[in-house]
């Protein structure tokens, strides 16, 4: 078990004041086997009202109502948690040979299907073609398959950071070989989709206890993909990690735009405007102690 500390300060700067419209938070981790939540403050100005949901993937969601006019708006939510790891073990899957196309129970599959089908249109067939080129053997075991493009896309791609919002086309990374982590899972998902796997995009934050792991100082992004026996697998093309301790999921969704850690609406003329993000992941003080 590992016990962390986490940050995370989303600052929007605005040249003229604007009003503000909901805002919709995705900062708060679920508890689960694998994340146990002590403590959780989120704080924010101008001030304005919350209201907590759990959307229909289980995510836990924040309605934010910030009040008034303001040039800026600053949320800022803060974590105490404890991870506990659940390393990969080469259990028994059903079908364990089958790599394309893997072989779901019905029931599950019902409740699959819409993280089967593609979302993202490959025009130019650039995914489709870096894919092809990276299946070995028809009786490769899944799990893997999808181990050996994890760690293709750590390999063979450029991490390149950036702050605008919004995510590459798996066929535009796959062309360019370039692209920030959330990139990187998009295209991992829909290559696994291709293959008749159900995947989801998830975002979270990363624990970088060294600085060997990329994607540290802002929110991550990550691809989980369905095993029989296994469940929702952690996949992270970006560092090349599978079901780490290191990554805490926060959202799960079909899309990246649907995981987006915050989006809102503002009205009026807000001129030049600059977004901030800033996230820090760090070891608890041992003697922290749960919150009542």
């Amino acid at each position: 078990m590992t016990r962390l500390t986490i940050r995370h300060e989303t600052r929007y700067s605005y040249e003229k004041p604007v009003s503000f419209g909901a805002h919709r938070l995705l900062v708060r981790p679920r508890d689960s086997h694998a994340v146990r939540i002590l403590d959780a403050s989120l704080a924010f100005t101008p001030q304005g009202s919350t209201r907590w949901m759990y959307d229909a993937l289980g995510n836990s969601v924040c309605w934010l109502h910030p009040e008034g006019e303001a040039a800026s708006l600053s949320i800022v939510s803060q974590l105490t948690l404890e991870r506990y790891p659940a390393p990969i073990t080469w259990a028994q899957i059903e079908d364990p040979h089958t790599a394309t196309p893997i072989v779901y129970d019905p029931a599950d599959r019902t409740v699959l299907a819409p993280f089967i089908e593609p979302a993202a249109a490959d025009y130019t067939g650039e995914l489709l073609a870096w894919l092809r080129g990276r299946l070995a053997r028809g009786d490769e075991p899944a799990l893997a398959l999808l181990m050996r493009l994890n760690s293709a896309v750590h390999d063979e791609f450029d991490y390149a950071p950036r702050v605008e919002e919004g995510t590459q086309s798996p066929g535009d990374t796959a062309r360019m070989r370039r692209g920030a982590c959330r990139d990187f899972a998009w295209l991992l998902v829909e290559a696994a989709r291709r293959l008749g796997f159900a995947a989801r995009f998830v975002t979270g934050y990363l624990h970088a206890p060294d600085e060997t792991l990329r994607g540290a100082g802002a929110t991550h992004a990550w691809c989980q993909v369905f095993l029989p026996g296994l469940g929702w697998t952690d996949l992270d093309p970006t560092n090349g990690l599978v079901e780490s301790a290191d990554l805490i999921p926060v959202a799960v969704s079909r899309t990246p735009e649907a995981a987006a850690p915050i989006n809102g609406a503002i009205f009026g003329d807000p001129g030049r405007s600059h977004l901030a993000v800033e996230v820090q992941v760090r070891l608890a003080d041992a003697g922290a102690k749960a919150a009542a």
